[in-house]
């Protein structure tokens, strides 16, 4: 049941990052280009995304999950180093290529070529992270 719930939500998130044009890095750069022509859109998708979760997540807060044994709401409310920079990382890439995680990978269906070049350097950076996150840390580099 609970791949079954897993893949009914990612259909629907896929659904939704499409008919949102969220999967068109235009549209994405078009909201990031405050100086230039800003485009809105992706604002009201992610206040209509907010206006359907947050009343779930509240409603559903403490109680067990239908899929799961249990809810899995992180814990850590610190700020630290690579916290700082995974999210100028993500952001930085975020701008220059119009391109989240989750639409990328829902863009295999819509441009495979791009959607294949992203989710492969994303893929790269993510491997290289385990060796960047122990230095900002401090810890030295891993095994």
């Amino acid at each position: 049941m609970m791949i079954i719930g897993a893949a009914f939500a990612g259909l629907l998130l896929g659904a939704g990052l499409t008919l949102s044009g969220m999967v068109n890095p235009a549209i994405v750069l078009g909201f990031l280009d405050f100086a230039g022509v800003w485009n809105p859109a992706l604002l009201l998708v992610m206040a209509g995304a907010l206006a359907v979760s947050l009343p779930g997540y509240w409603l559903l807060q403490g109680r067990k999950p239908l899929f799961a044994e249990k809810q899995f709401i992180p814990t850590r409310r610190d700020i630290d180093a690579p916290l700082v920079v995974g999210s100028t990382v993500f952001g930085l890439g975020w701008g220059l290529a119009g391109i989240c995680p989750g639409p990328a990978l829902t863009m295999f269906g819509i441009n495979p070529l791009m959607a294949f070049i992203f989710v492969f350097a994303m893929t790269v950076g993510m491997m290289l992270s385990r060796f960047v996150e122990p230095w900002l840390r401090g810890t030295g580099i891993p095994d």
